[in-house]
């Protein structure tokens, strides 16, 4: 088949067109800019792509289906053109779920914190208990090259094949509003936690409940759903499924309980119950105690594969990170450099935590970028002045593209700065009129220059994002 993605420069466009390809279609893409690394891993895979938008390419490569990416929407030419011409068209979740899960089992990890490491390490524990798993996951799993990775074609289309997948909550396309998770074809859903996030799509968190709902709804029942027992949002939208339901986490009532927790500064140690019997301890070198958490989860949907307890033990020992999730990227004055995704102020006081567990006796000095549709709004305003807690001082980067909003809709980062000054957090505000620098990490440079001593601190980048180019910036100092 010959496939063409319209917007295929994204982290998870561009790993779908390359498991595509993988599985012996002719792939091709176009984008106003596909930028390192996916520019590489495209080459890598043998799959050509157009600078920019235009009809010609639709012509000349004459697909026989187009994928269109969620950044896509009306008025682009080659879109317009799909619909003009009556081409056979879907969206990327789509065709996750029809070419790439298909009958295999699909375990879907869902929530707004931890499904990137989640399904990292549910997908490592099965590759080292000698199960060939297919993935698609936000970030680059450890000792992959690519985001997503079909199944072995032998079991493409036999329930012996295992598929885990990142279950966003964001929409599929422009013309489909429907969570990407509603695609995946759950056998086993992962539901992390739920909080109110991506402000540009979802009215409120009642909103967000209900498409979590929508999820839950459409898992089988032989099948198995995996709740937070610490979250009561989650515990809420499994209260009425179908399938069978199974709580993960602290509370006395899980059915996996986490207890005995033992955390250093290397290393994590905790042993899990299962329906009140010992089921086993586990080591990891994360820390966290969200991390035990996402660990837990990813004990538990293994269990439902046929893992057994020494496999998954064994492998979480080995189990390493994705990039941009507690990366160590550099050292700046003989101090590490931690590169981490966390925008949403929970994500942020995880982060901070883990941190100050493994770093004790270290100053933390971060870096924040108020970049998604959520933190560059005044949702968290409150909520972001309380989750530095921790940090000896915070730089807060310029709002991104603050013209979406009006001025009283906005993150006020002056307020958010005398808000972390009165807590005792030193701080360094970017100016507004710095956005629009897409190297103002030039500033955060000469900040960090100035208060890091050597040998005393640990600098932490937090964002979904570029971030103004200091992460570069620090990654070339080192």
């Amino acid at each position: 088949m010959n496939i063409h993605f319209v917007g295929i420069g994204g982290t998870a466009m561009g790993s779908v067109a390359v498991a595509c390809r993988a599985l012996g279609h002719t792939v091709t893409g176009s984008d106003m800019s596909v930028y390192s690394p996916m520019s590489e891993v495209l080459k890598r895979a043998d799959v050509h792509w157009f600078e920019g938008f235009d009809e010609i390419h639709i012509i000349n490569v004459a697909p026989d289906l187009v994928v269109i990416g969620n950044a896509v929407s009306r008025g682009n030419v080659e879109l317009e053109f799909v619909l003009d011409n009556r081409i056979p068209y879907t969206s990327m979740a789509e065709l996750v779920g029809k070419m790439l899960i298909s009958w295999n089992t699909s375990l879907v990890v869902a929530g707004t914190h931890g499904k990137t490491t989640t399904a990292c390490m549910t997908s490592w524990l099965l590759e080292q208990a000698g199960f060939e798993p297919g993935f698609l996951i936000g970030g680059v799993p450890w000792g992959h090259s690519s985001g997503c990775i079909p199944t072995p074609q032998r079991v493409h289309d036999t329930r012996a094949g295992v598929f885990v997948c990142e279950g966003d909550e964001y929409d599929t396309a422009f013309f489909d509003k429907r969570s990407k998770f509603i695609h995946y074809r759950p056998t086993v859903a992962i539901v992390n936690n739920i909080e109110f996030d991506h402000a540009d799509i979802f009215r409120d968190i009642e909103d967000i409940v209900t498409s979590f709902d929508h999820l839950l709804r459409i898992v089988p029942r032989n099948g198995l759903i995996l709740v937070n027992s610490d979250d009561p949002l989650a515990m809420r939208v499994a209260a009425k499924v179908n399938a069978p339901v199974e709580s993960v986490g602290l509370a006395d009532t899980a059915h996996w309980r986490i207890t005995d927790l033992e955390r250093s500064q290397t290393e994590s140690m905790w042993t899990l119950k299962r329906n009140g019997q010992t089921y086993g301890t586990f080591k990891s070198s994360m820390n966290g105690l969200h991390n035990i958490r996402n660990a837990s989860m990813a004990v538990a949907s293994t269990s439902f594969v046929g893992l057994t307890l020494q496999e998954q033990q064994n492998a979480l020992q080995t189990f390493r990170p994705p990039k941009r999730r507690m990366e160590n990227i550099g050292f700046f004055k003989n101090n590490v450099v931690i590169d981490d995704f966390a925008h949403h102020p929970t994500a942020i006081a995880a982060t901070l935590a883990a941190l100050r567990q493994q770093f004790p006796e270290k100053h933390i000095h971060a870096v924040f970028e108020p970049r998604s549709n959520t933190t560059t709004r005044s949702f968290f305003q409150r909520e972001l002045a309380e989750c530095f807690t921790g940090a000896h001082s915070v730089c807060i980067g310029p709002l991104n593209r603050p013209e979406r909003y009006r001025p009283e809709e906005r993150l006020d980062t002056e307020l958010l700065a005398n808000n972390l000054e009165h807590r005792g957090i030193k701080t360094f505000n970017i100016p507004a009129n710095k956005g629009s620098d897409p190297e103002w990490g030039r500033e955060v440079m000469m900040w960090l220059e100035s208060i890091v001593r050597a040998d005393d601190a640990v600098i932490v980048v937090l964002s979904n994002g570029n971030a103004g180019g200091v992460r570069s910036m620090l990654i070339a100092q080192s």
